[in-house]
Formats: structure tokens, C-alpha cells, sequence
């Protein structure tokens, strides 16, 4: 049984110009399960973590990364991105389970 995703958090810098590169910060909240655990009476702890994170940006994928049994619990995740133009941010945070959180923002010029 897979563990719930938490609401996911993405911030973006409010004062940004086109050709600035930024950093896109991202925190969800999950247990993140190794698998390599038991419990008091011995059995074991099925893996469940947030095995991939996808960004796009205007739909075209520009970070993605595939999550190991070693990544903490409550996963940080922050990149660069260069900016060329306003545009809406598609996070996507997948599980073992197949299940997906999704988070959006805008980027704005100021």
C-alpha cells in the first residue's frame, strides 16, 4: 500500500527579466520507503518513493529526474532555468504506486 503524496510546494522568484537563469525550488511531502525495512514483528516494509520529477514549462520538458530508495523523505528538489519569456511552470512528482501530484505557476516578467 502506497503511502499518501503530500500538497506540493514550487516557488519561483518574484523579480525576474528575461535572460536571468533562476532557481525553481520544489518541496512534497512523503515518506519515501526504502524497502530494505522491517517492522517490530519482522516483516517487510514494501518500497514506496517518489520515483520521478518532471518540469515543463509551456509543456515542453526542460528538468526530470529519477528518484532512488536513497533520497530523504520529504524530497527537495531545486534546479536552474534560463528565462526567455513569461510562461506557466507543470511540475509532476510520480510514485510507485503509478499515482501523480501535480503543482503549476506562472513565471512573470518584471
Amino acid at each position: 500500500m502506497s503511502s499518501p503524496m503530500g500538497q506540493p510546494r514550487l516557488r519561483l522568484p518574484a523579480q525576474v527579466r528575461a535572460g536571468d537563469v533562476i532557481e525553481i525550488r520544489t518541496l512534497i511531502t512523503h515518506v519515501m520507503e526504502t524497502g530494505q525495512r522491517r517492522t517490530p514483528e519482522g516483516q517487510e516494509i514494501p518500497r514506496d518513493i517518489i520515483r520521478r520529477f518532471e518540469a515543463r514549462f509551456e509543456g515542453e520538458l526542460v528538468f526530470a529526474m529519477d528518484l532512488a530508495p536513497a533520497i530523504a523523505a520529504n524530497p527537495y528538489i531545486a534546479f536552474p532555468f534560463r528565462v526567455e519569456r513569461a510562461g506557466r511552470f507543470e511540475m509532476t512528482w510520480t510514485n510507485d504506486a503509478g499515482e501523480t501530484r501535480r503543482a503549476n505557476a506562472e513565471l512573470k516578467l518584471g
